[in-house]
């Protein structure tokens, strides 16, 4: 009984991991802190070689979580000033377009130079060959100054969701947190009287302008492709934002609230 009882775990343990999730909220505050603790969690890293005969003496890259409450991923790019690193996520289920990927981002102290971020998706967390990017690279450029990010993943072949780490010169820290992977919101225009910090909008009749109502205006708007693409980006003028010359299709939209909340979501041109 007791034997039946043990294969029957660890079957359900061998499940477990190789289960593909459909969404993710990772703020990483439960991960071991260090600079070899990958994988854990289910995610996982592949870092950048360290480059030999750098004075004063070579460092090489790293995936390090940060230690403190309010943990977080740095991707350290010790003394290897142009190879990328990647970060990991879990099995994920084959995307369906449905979907986004945002997180928090910042340039960390002392790191002389910027850095980028390419999210993309790979079918293996050894073969980063595999990669395909989605949408553009993301500039992280001022220390201390936290991004929001928000990406729209199309649907594309691939198990993992990738951050991609790439510095501009040696001892660059880039680093993300809060990293959220789930169905766009939905938003329309239902009426003319939004709540507080509410904001909707809809496409007009003339299929030219998205028609926001709003009691705060949004920050900056970005609108991408199918495909991930980012095809427009701006502020409103008045209450709309122009749309006239993007061809009939699926789009998704970001913005940041004025209370610094990014919303997501989808609309057709039609």
């Amino acid at each position: 009984m007791k034997l039946q009882l043990l294969l029957g775990t660890v079957l359900f343990s061998a499940f477990t991991v190789n289960a593909q999730v459909s969404s993710i909220n990772e703020n990483f505050d439960n991960f071991t802190s260090g600079n070899s603790t990958f994988p854990q969690s289910g995610w996982s890293a592949v870092v950048a070689p360290m480059v030999t005969g750098t004075a004063p003496f070579p460092v090489p890259p790293r995936m390090i979580v940060t230690t403190g409450s309010d943990k977080a991923v740095q991707s350290y790019s010790g003394t290897n000033a142009t190879d990328s690193s990647y970060l990991i996520s879990p099995q994920i289920q084959t995307p369906s377009g449905t979907k986004t990927l945002s997180f928090k981002t910042t340039l960390v102290s002392p790191s002389p130079g910027p850095g980028t971020i390419q999210i993309g998706v790979a079918s293996s967390t050894s073969d980063m060959s595999t990669f395909v990017p989605v949408g553009n690279p993301i500039n992280v450029t001022t220390i201390g100054t936290i991004q929001n990010e928000s990406i729209p993943i199309p649907a594309v072949a691939g198990s993992y969701l990738v951050f991609k780490f790439t510095p501009s010169s040696q001892h660059v820290a880039v680093q993300i947190d809060d990293v959220v992977y789930d169905t766009s919101s939905s938003l329309s225009v239902r009426d003319n009287h939004p709540s507080a910090g509410e904001i909707r909008f809809a496409v007009n009749a003339d299929q030219t302008a998205l028609e926001f109502i709003f009691k705060t205006a949004p920050k900056n708007i970005r609108i991408y492709s199918a495909v991930g693409e980012k095809v427009s980006e701006g502020k409103l003028k008045g209450r709309q934002f122009d749309i006239n010359s993007l061809p009939s299709g699926v789009y998704f939209l970001n913005f940041e609230t004025a209370e610094g909340k990014t919303i997501s979501s989808k609309f057709v041109k039609k």
